[in-house]
């Protein structure tokens, strides 16, 4: 520290699921001890390369991207990028200075916190999944603290004594929202179940395709949606809208009232989503994205349903047993508050803050 002020550098990028916990953990931060200095280190054309500078925070870019599993020619790069990346690194410790350096995952993580791990300097990595990315496995002997959103993470690291089980940040908002609120916002009947549901931003075209059979051959039942077909299935929205009982659109801005207005989620199970389902205490049919890292949201998607918080469908299942899984819920009420009571029995409201609070504390040391 200099002056009293804390130096922060923190790495996210490649995913929303990796950038937006950083960005709540630094929000945190912010509230607690507003004079601390927080830099943020990402990849160009990622998603931290827009909303990191929309949130006021300086970002500086390094040269690294992941080591695709298909043979591609982009794989021949990988040794030049991780040794630019490497040096871009640590010339990037030497002009900061940080007391301690974060990574919140993904591939521009790996650079940053070996980096810093040699120059001494403490380093934290805040793992979303239930089954841990190839960077924090690699890092996880080196790294001084790892937290944990899912107790079953720490059985895939060799190291045990640095880990600590805190939850995943989300934001605030969520929960501010009465049931009223959310089916008002979207113009719908407060006397019928709420089924919402999204894929991500981008969207997935297995549950649209799914949603799409289910919306048109029940029109005029006693469940309406919210339905969220993702950017690059915009079309799909295009094409269903107007339709009795249901909001459809390419995207929603205001989750906050998606959420306070369903009684379902059906959704992926990426880890940050799950945070914010257990955080509200949402059931939830979860259908895990196939083709996710070493299948992590299958690994998240069952940690839930151990738990009896969620119920899980494979993706090339979802089309046969989408309508089922999801009336299953609705008719059984009883059932349907036994979830929602295990998916809230899982969340870390107070996440972000207890993090930041031991962050604080490590750099202050």
């Amino acid at each position: 520290m200099q002056n009293g002020r804390v130096k922060i550098l923190i790495a996210a990028g490649g995913t929303g699921g990796h950038v937006f916990p950083a960005i709540a953990i630094a929000d945190e931060i912010k509230k607690l001890q507003p004079q601390t200095a927080l830099w943020f280190v990402g990849t160009k054309g990622k998603i931290e390369s827009r909303v990191v500078p929309e949130r006021g925070y300086p970002l500086t870019f390094i040269w690294i991207s992941g080591f695709h599993r298909q043979l591609r020619i982009e794989n021949l790069m990988f040794p030049a990028k991780v040794f630019v990346s490497l040096v871009q690194s640590f010339f990037l410790m030497k002009r900061v200075h940080p007391d301690i350096v974060i990574g919140t995952g993904g591939y521009v993580c790996g650079p940053v916190l070996f980096a810093a791990s040699l120059l001494g300097i403490p380093t934290v990595v805040h793992e979303s999944n239930s089954f841990p990315g190839i960077t924090t496995r690699m890092l996880s002997t080196r790294t001084t603290k790892i937290f944990t959103a899912f107790e079953a993470t720490a059985r895939w690291l060799k190291r045990k004594d640095n880990i600590e089980l805190a939850g995943t940040p989300t934001r605030d908002v969520l929960g501010s929202v009465t049931r009223e609120e959310g089916i008002r916002f979207f113009h719908l009947d407060p006397s019928k179940k709420t089924v919402l549901v999204f894929g991500g931003s981008l969207g997935a075209a297995s549950i649209n395709r799914a949603v799409k059979k289910e919306v048109n051959e029940n029109m005029d039942s006693t469940l309406q949606w919210i339905w969220q077909t993702g950017r690059t299935e915009a079309a799909v929205a295009k094409e269903m809208s107007g339709l009795k009982n249901c909001w459809v659109g390419p995207f929603i801005d205001k989750m906050e009232y998606a959420y306070a207005a369903a009684d379902v989620v059906v959704c992926r199970a990426g880890a940050t989503t799950l945070a914010e389902l257990t955080r509200l205490g949402k059931a939830s049919v979860l259908v895990p994205y196939p083709f996710a890292a070493a299948d992590h949201q299958t690994f998240n998607a069952r940690t839930m349903v151990e738990a009896g918080a969620a119920v899980l469908i494979a993706d090339r299942d979802v089309n046969a047993k989408l309508k089922t899984e999801v009336h299953a819920l609705l008719i059984d009420d009883m059932k349907r508050q036994q979830m929602c009571a295990a998916s809230r029995a899982l969340g870390k409201p107070n996440a972000g803050r207890e993090i930041a609070q031991r962050i604080l504390e490590m750099a202050a040391s």
